[in-house]
């Protein structure tokens, strides 16, 4: 199911697990109820990704084997303080009514996981664990508390899971953990408790199945320094321990592992010397394993076993510290103590693997047995207060196997047990709730398995109590006398079925081997084979290994083997893996009647490990060996449906006029009266205290259809008075817009009304103005006129009467002088006109002023060559030596190629760059640069024309001041170095094409392999820098360049012409060259615009 949107949060209404179902919720409500019917229901839910189903307050979890966008913050969040049957089925839903019992009624409780191999229990334990972690308080304490409980996942995970045909990461043990809370809810510690590691997995692994992860983490992540301090190499072949058909699984980074493993130790709380005592008990095993024995005669006529290859026991005992001779003797030699005498007899090579592989087996379990308890002083509360207490219990499932053996009796008997506490707990929890509630309570007829359990547990006649009696008998006591003990004492049981017991009804059953038995469990019929049942119940550890364990120099060892100490030798037998375990679920059992159970069973769909899998047949199995419909039988027995009355009221209320829209009175009135409205049958529910008990999920269905069917009504009533009063909005929306746009209109006549009246008034205004205005200029005129004339009259009078005086004095050169004051100002005002109407100084600028007077002209024109000498010289004072230089090639390429090269023009703007591939700097060309004795003036890529074809190519160009060399333009090796004495001319088109002919001096050593044709794009630079090397050096000729559209090139022995031609643009306007014949090149050149 998709997460919900995190803007919607808040309008959220409760909703109820009736609603938007995917066949059913919840089982207990499925109709009509048969075991097909409640596959098809799993089925039709797996197959829209709802992987979740109710069986009352129990959960269904199938296994999905792919990740479902579902465990996201915002689900935590959406089910979080929520009522049980509110949301669709989920984990997070019994995890979070367990924490919130636990929390608010001071309930301690359990969660109970049950399933088979592969059916996802520990991602299920994972999930809780998580879920109680987001939802409970925060703080630096707490975090820290919350973080070792989690962490303590991924340590027992290396050390007790492995990857089997049926999971990648299958648990080989079973696991109880007990979390702490303080009254607040918050996490304050916990104690794990392990049940039967599968040890015999460290010796032996079935096909296609690996050994423990941690022995491949350690191989594939550990550092080479760590691996070297404990002698072991990365190879995995190296160690017969290991199953090399499966050691690389798909999906597992054993390396990242490994460091998540350490990083999980470290936060747990491990020393890191105490890490490095684990590792090295890790690959003390993986030595153990590859110690091998040959047979050696006595002269007694005995054999004896004495090790093949001493190597990797002496290893072995100088990472544990043992003496190495002490550890060889254990494994010849066995001594047997009774009473005040010691007997020591020799072991042949089967009995020594058999010492070794117990060894092995014994090391390991008790590693894991003290990781155990290392974590628990880690994680336990440290407050000695009364604690609330939350256990999960992720334990393996019902098992029946092909071979089944001593491991799958007794997983077997503690899913009995778990069954038999399941149906109590359930039984009593129903009828607890019926006596709260007021119901009167009939009784359940439902299989009770405690017959069973008897069967296997009774301390005089069970099973496990015969097998140890068995174990403990003096004589040869074997796998067959053994069962012959069960066909004597159990042959009567309706629950036990063997060939060779004296019920007579077996004899003639092929299917039942003579060295099998076979028993009837709740969940179907299982076959044991009896071989390894003894040995495995035994599980004897020699007193010598023992004692050499605990002579080790090594802290931890010394832990792990008390019973080796001389000083505190018990001739008493250890008890037996059966008493142990049998002990270990009767403590489990009283544990768990002591809380308060929620059950999640998981449900695997298919063996191929993929998604969108159901396998029907696989699933049956699993629904009839997990009690499934048995479950269902017991929550139906009675009233399959009941729900408190508010909620009750709140979701049917419609249904009835009377309480539709609100109820007044109290919840379970209205609830009455709505039933009577109905007239649903009296005796198809009744009422409780604060719930109503509804007995027959058809009663269910119906009320849920009528609300559908009412809630279609409702809509449609919704949707007609939203639309009249949406018409209604949007009548009087536009009538307030009308008045509105009336007001404004009505504003703007009376502002263009107003406008046209002021501008009237201001035009009659303006013209009145005018027209006095008008009159008063006349009369100003007129004075001013009278003014004038009178000014004029008295001038011409004054003038006359000077004139008069002035003749008497006037000479004869009077008027040369006048003209020379009149030159005098004319020059003076043409120079001062010339300093204020100046051009710029840049050379380029052609603009001057324009003479004002024709006797001007050759002044004027000495002035402008003088001003443009003057602005050009101080132009080029500006120069840097490097521009001066470029200028002059610049220069130098203008007189050789100006009018003559059709290319030239378009090279006038482009720089000469000259490094056109920073050889110096290019890492690629370093070998090249380093081979050039001067320094580069040119490099750039030309093609090189092959005379065969016409075809270009590529060749990297390298001028230096005494030669041309040719260079390959991928590897940088030299093809060819022209010295420029050896150059005699250059050859080019007139056309805008870039070919160039080098041509050589004969008799040169250069030339043995003929002139060289090449094309560039910068064939103007080239051949300038060329030109400007040989002007310059004293030693040679200057360059000679030929520039005609016909030219000669000498290859080897042949002489070729080279003719250019235009033609029409072809290949995107590009040049061509074609071979014509052995004596002609033709190059095509494009037509330019």
């Amino acid at each position: 199911a998709p997460p919900l949107e995190s803007n919607h949060s808040k309008m959220e209404v409760k909703t109820s697990l009736l609603d938007n179902m995917i066949g059913v919720g919840d089982m207990v409500l499925l109709e009509p109820l048969s075991e097909d019917s409640f596959l098809e229901n799993l089925k039709n839910r797996f197959d829209h990704n709802e992987i979740y189903t109710y069986i009352g307050s129990v959960v269904i979890s199938m296994n999905p084997y792919r990740s479902l966008p579902i465990y996201t913050p915002d689900k935590v969040e959406e089910y979080r303080n929520r009522n049980f049957y509110e949301l669709s089925p989920h984990i997070y839903a019994l995890a979070d009514e367990a924490y919130r019992s636990l929390r608010d009624q001071d309930k301690d409780q359990c969660i109970l996981i049950t399933g088979e191999s592969g059916a996802g229990k520990t991602e299920a334990s994972k999930l809780v664990m998580s879920y109680v972690a987001a939802v409970c308080g925060k703080g630096q304490e707490v975090n820290k508390v919350k973080e070792q409980l989690l962490q303590s996942n991924p340590v027992l995970e290396a050390f007790g899971n492995a990857k089997t045909v049926r999971n990648d990461n299958s648990s080989r043990f079973g696991k109880y953990m007990d979390i702490e809370f303080d009254f607040k809810g918050d996490p304050l510690g916990g104690v794990i408790s392990n049940y039967l590691l599968e040890k015999s997995r460290v010796v032996k692994q079935p096909r296609g199945e690996r050994n423990f992860h941690i022995f491949y983490q350690l191989l594939s992540g550990a550092s080479d320094d760590t691996l070297k301090k404990l002698k072991l190499h990365r190879d995995f072949s190296k160690y017969n321990y290991l199953s090399l058909d499966s050691a690389v699984v798909n999906g597992l980074d054993d390396a990242a592992n490994f460091r998540t493993v350490r990083n999980a130790m470290q936060i747990v709380g491990f020393m890191e010397d105490e890490v490095q005592s684990v590792l090295e008990l890790v690959a003390a095993v993986l030595k153990l394993g590859n110690i091998e024995f040959k047979p050696e005669s006595r002269c007694n006529g005995t054999d004896e076993s004495r090790i093949k290859d001493k190597n990797d026991l002496k290893e072995m005992c100088e990472l544990l510290g043992i003496e190495q001779s002490v550890l060889e003797r254990a494994f010849s030699y066995r001594t047997v103590e009774a009473k005040m005498e010691k007997v020591s007899t020799t072991l042949n090579v089967a009995q020594a693997y058999y010492a070794r592989d117990a060894l092995a087996k014994n090391l390991y379990s008790r590693l894991f047995s003290w990781l155990v308890t290392r974590i628990n002083e880690s994680i336990k509360a440290q407050a000695k207060t009364r604690h609330k207490v939350m256990g999960v219990l992720d334990i393996y499932g019902f098992e029946i196997f092909e071979d089944n053996s001593f491991e799958q009796f007794i997983i077997n008997y503690c899913n009995e047990k778990l069954q038999q506490i399941f149906i109590e707990l359930t039984l009593r929890e129903e009828q607890e709730e019926y006596v709260r509630e007021g119901i009167e309570w009939t009784n359940i007829e439902y299989f009770n398995n405690a017959i069973i359990c008897d069967l296997i547990e009774n301390n005089q006649n069970g099973i496990l109590a015969m097998l140890d009696e068995e174990c403990l008998r003096p004589g040869t006591v074997t796998d067959e006398t053994f069962l012959d003990k069960l066909n004597t004492v159990c042959a009567e049981h309706q629950h036990f079925e063997s060939r060779l017991s004296k019920n007579s009804k077996f004899l003639t059953d092929h299917s039942l081997p003579h060295s099998c038995f076979r028993i009837q469990h709740y969940a179907g019929k299982v076959l044991y084979r009896v071989e390894g049942f003894v040995d495995k119940n035994n599980d004897l550890l020699y007193r010598d290994l023992s004692q050499a364990m605990y002579k080790a120099n090594h802290s931890l060892i010394k832990q792990l083997f008390p019973e080796g100490n001389p000083a505190k030798v018990n001739l008493k037998r250890p008890p037996t893996a059966g008493f142990q375990f049998r002990a270990s679920v009767g403590t489990l059992m009283r544990n768990l009647q002591t809380k308060n159970p929620n059950y999640i069973r998981c449900i695997k769909p298919n063996d191929k490990k993929a998604s969108h899998i159901f396998t029907e047949s696989l699933v049956r199995h699993q629904v009839r060996y997990l009690g499934l419909m048995e479950n269902v039988r017991v929550r139906r027995a009675g009233y399959a449906f009941r729900q408190a009355y508010e909620p009750c009221l709140e979701r049917y209320k419609m249904l009835c006029k009377r309480t539709w829209p609100h109820w007044r009175g109290p919840a379970r009135e209205g609830v009455e009266v709505l039933m009577a409205d109905l007239q649903v049958p009296a005796e198809e529910f009744s009422y409780g205290r604060s719930k109503i008990f509804i007995r027959n999920p058809r009663t269910l269905f119906f009320l849920e259809e009528r609300r559908r069917q009412c809630l279609q009504d409702l809509a449609t009533l919704i949707q007609k008075i939203y639309r009249g009063w949406k018409c209604r909005s949007q009548f009087l929306l536009l009538k307030k817009s009308q008045i509105v746009v009336a007001a404004w209109y009505r504003r703007y006549a009376q502002q263009k009304k107003y406008q046209r009246i002021k501008s009237a008034t201001t035009v009659v205004q303006s013209y009145t103005r005018g027209w006095q205005a008008r009159k008063l200029l006349r009369d100003l005129k007129y004075q001013k006129r009278c003014e004038e004339a009178a000014t004029t009259i008295a001038a011409y009078w004054h003038g006359t009467q000077v004139r008069r005086e002035y003749r008497k004095f006037f000479r004869a050169n009077a008027g040369k002088k006048i003209y020379d004051f009149t030159i005098q100002r004319i020059m003076q005002k043409y120079f001062l006109g010339l300093k204020s109407t100046m051009p710029s100084m840049s050379p380029i600028d052609k603009n001057w002023p324009a003479r004002p007077y024709l006797f001007l002209d050759g002044v004027h024109t000495e002035l402008r060559r003088i001003f443009h000498l003057w602005r050009c010289k101080k132009y080029r004072s500006q120069f840097t030596e490097e521009k001066k230089a470029v200028y002059e090639e610049k220069l130098e390429a203008s007189e050789i190629f100006k009018d003559k090269k059709a290319l030239y023009p378009s090279s006038v703007s482009q720089p000469f760059k000259g490094d056109y591939l920073e050889i110096s700097k290019n890492p690629k060309y370093q070998k090249l640069s380093s081979a050039m004795d001067e320094k580069v003036l040119l490099a750039d890529v030309v093609n090189k024309i092959n005379r065969a074809n016409g075809k270009g190519t590529a060749r990297i160009f390298l001028l230096t001041k005494k030669s041309v060399v040719l260079a390959d333009q991928k590897t940088g090796q030299v093809k060819a170095s022209v010295p420029l004495p050896d150059l005699t001319s250059v050859s080019v088109s007139t056309q805008s094409d870039g070919f160039f002919a080098l041509k050589l001096k004969e008799g040169s050593a250069s030339a043995v392999k003929g002139d060289f044709l090449l094309s560039s794009e910068h064939l103007i630079e080239i051949i300038t820098k060329l030109h400007r090397i040989g002007a310059t050096a004293a030693d040679r000729e200057q360059l000679n360049i030929d520039i005609s559209d016909e030219f000669l090139v000498q290859f080897k022995q042949d002489k070729v012409c080279v003719k250019f031609i235009q033609g029409a643009p072809k290949n995107g306007n590009s040049v061509s060259c074609k071979r014509k014949n052995n004596r002609l090149l033709e190059v095509s050149v494009p037509t330019t615009a």
